[in-house]
This record gives structure tokens, sequence and C-alpha cells, in this order.
């Protein structure tokens, strides 16, 4: 793990038991918000700069929780 709140897009997605196709979609969505629920990672890339996604798990686990709810909610209903 990468610090005390940010992880890398494979172990946030093993985490919160998605892909990690999964996770990008939501992040590419815009359901996951950049500063809050992923950021960038600078670290150790070279230009042509494509920074890998880092993952912040816990608030990530909120978005995707409330997200299934409501789906399911709506399909119950």
């Amino acid at each position: 793990m990468l610090g005390d709140i940010w992880s890398s897009s494979e172990l946030a997605a093993e985490k919160l038991g998605i892909t990690e196709i999964k996770l990008s979609l939501l992040r590419e969505n815009g359901m996951l918000k950049p500063g809050i629920h992923w950021k960038s990672s600078p670290l150790g890339q070279k230009k042509p700069w494509k920074p890998k996604a880092l993952y912040n798990i816990k608030m990530c686990r909120k978005i995707i929780n409330k997200f299934y709810f409501e789906e399911n909610y709506n399909n119950a209903a």
C-alpha cells in the first residue's frame, strides 16, 4: 500500500471486490472524483506522461456501496 490512504489500482480493485477495468470505468465516467476517490501518481514515470491512478479505498467503497444499494433498490421497485 502506498501510504495510509492511497493504493494502486490493482490493490484497490482487489480490496473493493471489482476488476481494475470496472474501477477505471467508474473513474472515467465521473463517479469517482479526482482528489477524493483517486489521484494521479507521478512516481517514477517518464514522458510521455501517462500517470497511473492511485485510489482511496475507503472513499471509493462509500460511493460503490451507495451505487450498489441504489441500483438494487431501483430494480426491486
